[in-house]
């Protein structure tokens, strides 16, 4: 496998107290520790749809609030409403956080769903990945659920130059933050493409670049340079001559294909980079760092011919002894609306918006009243979800939930509801489309019964 390794990076407080190491791999996968020369031998990724449609899946790991973000209640007691005022945005009665000033004036580029009834409770993203909750791993066929982005991975196959599949998903110290899904009973084959990966330390046999770090990425001379030295260096020692023709393949994708073409922020405009922000690669205790501008680089990936596209952003669990509800939304708010607002912008401005559908969600919503450290406590009884293009209709709110924010009131929405939406952004038909699990009994992405949401796509 070819890595490219990233400078050492030390994880936020938890409970190990371990420091990790991350790194950038490209042409490996993190489920089954298959390298991309392993997958080309597999075969598994031929095809290639009539059609490029793709879906960013932007987590926020820890459970966002959405009383504050979205959801907010003015008029209710002092102890429910918080700190923050809402806002009106371009859309007639919709309203959102004071802090989301742009994202404000473009809501006709997006839905927002304030009824999700069925969060599982976990402090997890396999909900946001899958659709799936803790329960139906029981009862899942052998191999386990896949990603959604492995299912499609499986129903489409790949565009050439990319895999389907492509997760930027950093480890978190809290692991279950940092995990975009794997193949499941699809197989390794449709697993994500992990371009953060885990373990920099595990033994690798496969080749290996170092001297690349994710802040030296976009430099795409020492990305050259890293490239040509290992080419020196193995004819030296005759290793070249001895590699296989999947092993070149995979490591010519690093100078030859478009994925690596994506990754390389170098080639983007300036002044669109710039409309993301700044990055902050510190992590934030034990969630991920606030790289903004990876939602530029999922931007570049769906591009180069990815259908699906997983980043973990941020950490959002904001109670506890350090009372950092408000304070962490003064710092993170902003910082969201600006890359937010910059990747719908430039998806509208390239044509892109009604061929790729983006989400924004957490795994469950915060409590309405605050506790005794300023601060809101898990909530699994609302939760929220912010989409956008994917040819849905936008400008809208679906479901609501009580005066206090506290349970659904209407229109509740089930994970796998949104996630049959993004299906049908993709073409696919959930009413139709199988795929046989390892005993051959065909199984249904989504459950009996459930559909697209008609708001967004009747």
């Amino acid at each position: 496998m070819i890595n490219l390794f990233g400078q050492r990076s030390r994880l936020g407080a938890h409970c190990d107290g371990v420091s990790r190491r991350e790194f950038l791999k490209i042409g490996g996968m993190a489920a089954g520790g298959l390298s991309l020369a392993q997958l080309l031998k597999l075969d598994a990724v031929a095809g290639t749809g009539r059609s490029h449609k793709a879906v960013i899946n932007i987590y926020l790991p820890g459970g966002p609030s959405h009383i504050d973000m979205f959801d907010l209640k003015p008029n209710a007691p002092r102890e429910v409403r918080g700190e923050f005022r809402p806002i009106s945005t371009n859309v007639p009665g919709m309203e959102i956080c004071e802090l989301f000033p742009r994202l404000a004036k473009m809501a006709d580029q997006f839905a927002l769903i304030r009824s999700i009834a069925d969060s599982d409770g976990a402090h997890d993203c396999y909900q946001c990945m899958t659709g799936r909750t803790q329960a139906s791993k029981r009862t899942a066929p052998p191999g386990g659920w896949p990603s959604f982005g492995s299912a499609v991975s499986k129903v489409q196959g790949s565009m050439p130059g990319a895999p389907a599949y492509v997760s930027t998903m950093y480890p978190t110290g809290n692991r279950t933050w940092g995990e975009p899904g794997t193949g499941g009973f699809v197989g390794h084959a449709h697993a994500p493409m992990q371009l953060v990966a885990k373990d920099p330390n595990a033994k690798v046999q496969n080749l290996t670049l170092q001297g690349i770090t994710l802040d030296r990425l976009a430099d795409r001379e020492q990305l050259r340079l890293a490239v040509d030295t290992f080419r020196r260096e193995a004819d030296t020692t005759g290793q070249m001559a001895g590699l296989d023709s999947y092993n070149q393949q995979a490591l010519g994708i690093l100078s030859d294909s478009n994925l690596a073409n994506a990754l390389d922020l170098a080639k983007e405009d300036p002044k669109i980079a710039d409309r993301y922000g700044v990055n902050d690669d510190r992590y934030i205790r034990d969630g991920a760092p606030r790289m903004i501008r990876n939602f530029l680089l999922a931007r570049r990936l769906v591009e180069a011919g990815a259908r699906v596209v997983s980043l973990n952003y941020s950490r959002w669990d904001w109670h506890g002894g350090d009372g950092m509800n408000f304070p962490s939304a003064r710092e993170d708010f902003p910082m969201l609306d600006q890359g937010l607002a910059a990747l719908l912008t430039d998806l509208k401005e390239r044509g892109l918006s009604r061929d790729v559908a983006v989400v924004l969600w957490g795994e469950f919503g915060r409590t309405p009243k605050i506790n005794n450290m300023n601060s809101r406590d898990h909530w699994p009884r609302a939760n929220f979800a912010l989409l956008a293009g994917g040819g849905m209709k936008m400008g809208q709110v679906i479901g609501a939930t009580d005066r206090i924010g506290a349970d659904v009131a209407e229109r509740p929405v089930k994970f796998q509801e949104i996630f049959a939406t993004l299906y049908h952004c993709l073409g696919i038909d959930t009413a139709t489309a199988t795929i046989s699990d390892p005993t051959g009994r065909p199984q249904y992405l989504v459950d009996s019964g459930i559909a697209p949401i008609r708001e967004l796509v009747g």
